[in-house]
């Protein structure tokens, strides 16, 4: 017994946001994470008449997208796109321009200070300061327990605000 389109959408489509978020936090481009999430749903279609089987339908998209994250991010398309950066800063309109050229600058440095993190810790950041996940969140897209979160976070955000301030005292 197959799963139609309807039952296929409605059981999987609710997942979307979160995956998107997810997928958006490893790749960290949007065109990047919709066409991994894009693959996602195509990879679920092809399998739609195991997935009645499966316990916990969003424990598996989660898995599923995270591991296409990671091979994407293997792959060798995987060269970050910048102007993403663009984005995540809105800077206020009246901001003069070399204003707005020292709040890209610190962007960028942070960027830079979150890129040379551990990986775990770098994960964790991306989940919790660039997307917004909540602890159960990234509980599940990490496998790691809220413990190890909080202290992978804090152990993060220490060493990101020891070298900005570092690299800052230096031009002053």
């Amino acid at each position: 017994m197959g799963m139609d389109a309807e039952s296929f959408k409605r059981k999987f489509l609710s997942f979307h946001p979160k995956l998107f978020r997810i997928a958006y936090a490893l790749v960290e481009n949007k065109a990047d994470a919709e066409d991994i999430l894009q693959d996602a749903y195509f990879k679920l279609w092809n399998k739609r008449d195991d997935l009645p089987d499966i316990a916990n339908p969003e424990a598996f998209c989660v898995t599923l997208v995270k591991n296409l994250c990671l091979d994407f991010l293997r792959s060798p398309r995987a060269t970050r796109r910048e102007e993403e950066i663009g984005e995540v800063i809105t800077l206020a309109t009246d901001a003069s321009p070399e204003k707005e050229l020292e709040t890209k600058d610190k962007e960028q440095k942070i960027r830079q200070l979150i890129d040379r993190l551990p990986e775990n810790q770098r994960q964790v950041i991306r989940l919790r300061g660039i997307d917004d996940c909540s602890m159960d969140e990234i509980e599940q897209i990490t496998g790691l327990n809220a413990v190890n979160i909080r202290v992978l976070l804090s152990r993060a955000r220490k060493v990101i605000r020891e070298q900005f301030d570092k690299i800052y005292e230096y031009e002053r």
